[in-house]
């Protein structure tokens, strides 16, 4: 996901998002500790993901902050 689509959301669409990716992200380390991830690098990904989202939910918290 680029972070042009995830500025585009609202905020309680970003934390809807960022609850599914947890998810995911717990189930690619599972079938990744019993050998059975066929992607390795869907890990990275999702992690650099799950990053974007925090960081743009951030600056949505500071900027509404100082308005």
């Amino acid at each position: 996901m680029k972070v042009n689509e995830i500025r585009d959301l609202k905020i309680e669409e970003l934390q809807e998002k960022l609850a599914d990716l947890k998810k995911e992200l717990f189930n690619l380390r599972f079938q990744h500790a019993t050998n059975q991830l066929e992607n390795p690098m869907r890990i990275a990904e999702v992690k650099k993901t799950i990053a974007r989202i925090k960081t743009v939910i951030k600056e949505l918290e500071i900027k509404s902050e100082t308005v």
